[in-house]
């Protein structure tokens, strides 16, 4: 018979077992709320880096599928019907009166499967070993089976890991995005005096094609005009529109884009019928 002492030990190492299995049940209670606090946490990053993806793609004229409707199931895949004389062999060979039906009493040598069935319809697919096999559609939305042993804090570690590689590159993509594609690494000054003065360059050679061919197409008078005047207006509103058209960055570009508008002007209008004035001079001394 059991002693009140052996009693009371056997309750404290009751009442200590408890205290433990209570103290791994709050560490375990603090660990599920750090790790939903985590997944929370990764879930609103998660779903800021989707809008910032969104407005990319719609800077960039991408756009997304949408995605599915949650209560859509893939179409099951359809089942042959049976060959239109299977219910008349069958129903032949299993003898009996007029129409196919068997004897009172009795069953064709296919049992149900040779019976006929409703009109038009027919006997029932033949199953068995050399029989139809139907097919059975795998249910959608189940989950394949997660390995066992797997560490939620690690799975939300690089799952952390990847929204921070995933946060460097979207940051990268943005600033690209922030710069023109014509001369991303120039300047906006430097940018616009290099488009003007290579529309500049190439009416001064349009000028000298001109001069060439001057008393053949057009009178030399016409062409002075043409090259002095026209010309020079014309290589200004180009490079007008090639900024304005490679000079606008895809992102963060609430107005239009700097266009220098008197630098143009001065490049375009003046230097270079300047530059053509100067070439004839040079041209008439060294003949």
């Amino acid at each position: 018979m059991a002693t009140f002492a052996e009693y009371a030990a056997l309750a404290r190492q009751l009442a200590d077992q408890r205290r433990e299995t209570d103290r791994d049940a709050v560490a375990a209670d603090r660990h599920r709320s750090a790790l939903r606090a985590t997944l929370d946490q990764l879930t609103r990053r998660l779903d800021a880096q989707s809008h910032r993806l969104d407005q990319l793609g719609r800077a960039a004229g991408v756009t997304a599928d949408p995605p599915a409707a949650p209560g859509a199931r893939p179409a099951s895949p359809a089942v042959s019907p049976a060959p239109a004389g299977a219910g008349a062999s069958g129903a032949g060979a299993s003898g009996g009166r007029a129409g196919g039906a068997p004897e009172p009493g009795t069953a064709g040598a296919g049992g149900a499967a040779d019976a006929p069935g409703r009109p038009g319809v027919g006997a029932y697919p033949r199953g068995g070993t050399t029989g139809a096999v139907v097919a059975v559609p795998a249910a959608a939305g189940v989950p394949a089976p997660r390995a066992r042993g797997v560490d939620p804090g690690a799975e939300l570690a690089e799952a952390r890991r990847l929204a921070d590689e995933a946060d460097r590159l979207i940051g990268v993509t943005e600033a690209v995005g922030r710069r023109p594609p014509l001369l991303p690494a120039w300047s906006p000054l430097a940018r616009a005096l290099a488009v003007y003065a290579a529309c500049a360059a190439a009416g001064v050679v349009l000028a000298m094609v001109l001069l060439g061919v001057a008393g053949v197409v057009a009178s030399p008078g016409a062409v002075y005009v043409a090259t002095c005047g026209a010309l020079p207006v014309l290589c200004f509103v180009a490079g007008y529109l090639v900024l304005g058209r490679w000079g606008r960055p895809a992102l963060g570009a609430d107005g239009p884009p700097p266009r220098f508008v008197p630098l143009g002007f001065v490049t375009c209008v003046l230097l270079m019928p300047l530059a053509y004035c100067g070439y004839l001079v040079l041209f008439r001394l060294l003949r």
